[in-house]
């Protein structure tokens, strides 16, 4: 008895012990001075009050991952509810993508030569400042500029700054038509002056895509210092 005993202990330290390698690590951190509504698919979704943080696992290999924060949410005790941006079909735990304008974190782990690749993106638009920050020696990507208050009129909504693709829903913005017909237009690059590591339209790859050693952790900060 004895005998089993111990390996079965043996045997669950192995099995998590390889899931622990086999995850990444989120540290998701509430910087701002107000509220945020952190969301992640995968991953759900928690309210973050300020200086609060929250940490995810997930799972190596996965692709289309993305991380926002949520802003002037309300949920009654079920976690449903709505909030002005960044809102997942009215639920607090986020079962798909967040509506615009919402500052996106994206990323994929593990893929090619084992290379996790990752990007914040403003096709979406902007709602919050935000800083992706690997804990291995790799690239820290930041957009932290005031795009709220600078943004165009044609552009400003309700907390946030939308993408001129869900405005004017046009090729030319929307890039529909195949990367022949996608390039910056004025309103991109409006977003890429002020955040120059962000995606500011659908073919921004050459200087925005960021890959670090598969493994790696990773910390998100919402309102990071401006330096």
């Amino acid at each position: 008895m004895a005998v089993t005993k111990n390996l079965s202990i043996f045997l669950f330290i192995a099995t998590f012990c390889v899931a622990a390698t086999q995850a990444a690590n989120f540290n998701v951190t509430n910087r701002c001075n107000y509220t945020v509504w952190a969301a992640a698919v995968p991953g759900g979704g928690v309210r973050l009050n300020s200086g609060q943080s929250w940490n995810l696992n997930v799972t190596n290999g996965t692709t289309g991952g993305r991380i926002w924060g949520r802003t002037n949410c309300s949920f009654d005790n079920a976690g449903r509810g709505k909030c002005e941006t960044g809102d997942c079909e009215g639920v607090l735990e986020c079962k798909s993508y967040g509506t615009p304008p919402n500052t996106l974190v994206e990323f994929a782990l593990n893929q090619y030569n084992n290379l996790d690749f990752y990007d914040i993106s403003l096709v979406d638009g902007f709602n919050i400042p935000v800083q992706f920050t690997p804990t291995h020696n790799c690239t820290s990507v930041k957009c932290a500029a005031d795009i709220n208050g600078e943004c165009p009129t044609q552009l400003k909504v309700p907390g946030g700054c939308n993408n001129p693709c869900r405005v004017f829903n046009t090729t030319e913005y929307c890039c529909t038509q195949g990367t022949a017909t996608c390039a910056p237009t004025n309103y991109s690059r409006f977003f890429k002056e002020r955040c120059p590591d962000a995606y500011s339209y659908p073919m921004d790859d050459a200087t925005s895509t960021f890959t670090c050693g598969g493994g790696t952790d990773y910390k998100i900060e919402f309102c990071p210092s401006l330096n």
